[in-house]
C-alpha cells in the first residue's frame, strides 16, 4: 500500500507540475510583441536597387527594449511580408551581407510605428546613391468591388513605364526609376497587367497575369529579370483591408526571434491537469477502498 501511495504522489506532483509549467507560459506567448497597450503596426524591409550587393538589414526598436531583428543577405528583388511590431520609433540600417552588426552601416533610416499603420522601407536608387525611403501604405479597403494598385519603380534597365491593364484602364504612366506612384482604384477581375516604355508595343511590352481581388491591395514592383523586365505582383491587404495580409511571418528568413506556439503550451497545460486529476481520483478511490476493507475486516 505504501509503495501505491507513493507512486501515486509522484504522479500527482508530475501532473501539476506540468500544468503549472504550461500555464506559466501562456502569457508570454500569447502576446508577442503588443506591448503595454497592446497596440501594433507593420513594417515591410525591402532591397530594390539593381546594382547594390546583398546587404544585411537590422531592425532595431528605439522607443522600447525589443530584441533587434537581423536579416542576413538579403538581395535585390526581396521583400519581405510584414512584421508586427509595437509602436514606436524604429531604425533600419543596411550593411553590406556578412559585415560586422559593430561595423558602420552604409544607410540607416527611422520609421515611426503608429497603431494599424504599415510601412514600407525599401533600399532603392543605383548603388552610387543608395537611398533608403519610407514609404506609407495605404491598405484601407477601396470598396465597391474595386481594386487598389500601386506601382514602385526598380527598374534600370527600362527607367520610365507605362502600366495598362487590357481592359483599357491605365494603372500608372511615365513611372520613372526609384520611384512610387500613390495607389489607383481599377476595376477587380482576371486580367493581363501590359508594362513597357511609354508608346511601346508587340513585342516591346512586358505582360503579366493578374488576379485583382475586390476590395484589395495591390503593390507593383517592376524589376529587372535576366531577359527583360519582371513585374512582380503583391498582394498586401485581402478584401478587410484592415491587417497586411499574410499575416506576420519574420519574411526575410535571417535571425528574427522564434516564438513557442500557443496551442503548443495550450496542450500541455492541459495534459498536465488531466494528469493530475486523473492521479488524484485514483488515489482518492484507492484510498476508500483500502479504508472499507478494513472497516468490514477483510
Amino acid at each position: 500500500m505504501l509503495v501505491f501511495a507513493r507512486r501515486w504522489r509522484h504522479m500527482l506532483r508530475t501532473g501539476m507540475l506540468v500544468a503549472i509549467l504550461g500555464f506559466a507560459t501562456v502569457p508570454f506567448v500569447a502576446t508577442p510583441a503588443a506591448g503595454a497597450s497592446g497596440a501594433v503596426g507593420y513594417v515591410r524591409l525591402a532591397h530594390l536597387s539593381p546594382d547594390t550587393p546583398d546587404v544585411d538589414v537590422y531592425l532595431d526598436a528605439l522607443s522600447s527594449h525589443q530584441k533587434e531583428q537581423v536579416f542576413k543577405g538579403v538581395g535585390y528583388g526581396t521583400v519581405s511580408k510584414y512584421l508586427s511590431v509595437p509602436v514606436g520609433t524604429y531604425a533600419v540600417s543596411m550593411r553590406a551581407s556578412g559585415a560586422p552588426a559593430s561595423s558602420k552601416a552604409l544607410l540607416t533610416t527611422d520609421v515611426t510605428v503608429t497603431k494599424g499603420s504599415a510601412h514600407t522601407v525599401a533600399g532603392v536608387g543605383r548603388h552610387a546613391a543608395l537611398g533608403l525611403k519610407v514609404f506609407t501604405d495605404d491598405l484601407s479597403s477601396p470598396l465597391n468591388g474595386k481594386a487598389k494598385v500601386r506601382i514602385i519603380q526598380a527598374s534600370i534597365k527600362q527607367p520610365l513605364l507605362d502600366i495598362t491593364l487590357t481592359d483599357g484602364e491605365t494603372v500608372a504612366s511615365n513611372v520613372a526609376f526609384a520611384t512610387t506612384t500613390s495607389y489607383n482604384t481599377v476595376n477587380s477581375g482576371h486580367f493581363t497587367l501590359d508594362v513597357g516604355a511609354p508608346g511601346a508595343s508587340g513585342g516591346a511590352v512586358t505582360k503579366l497575369g493578374a488576379r485583382l481581388d475586390p476590395n484589395s491591395v495591390y503593390s507593383l514592383i517592376i524589376l529587372d529579370g535576366p531577359n527583360g523586365l519582371a513585374p512582380d505582383l503583391r498582394i498586401d491587404a485581402a478584401r478587410a483591408g484592415t491587417v497586411p495580409s499574410g499575416g506576420v511571418p519574420t519574411g526575410l528568413g535571417g535571425t528574427a526571434p522564434k516564438q513557442t506556439p500557443v496551442v503548443l503550451i495550450s496542450t500541455l497545460a492541459a495534459v498536465g491537469v488531466l494528469l493530475a486529476g486523473t492521479a488524484f481520483y485514483l488515489s482518492r478511490r484507492r484510498t476508500h477502498r483500502w479504508a472499507a476493507r478494513h472497516a468490514t475486516g477483510r
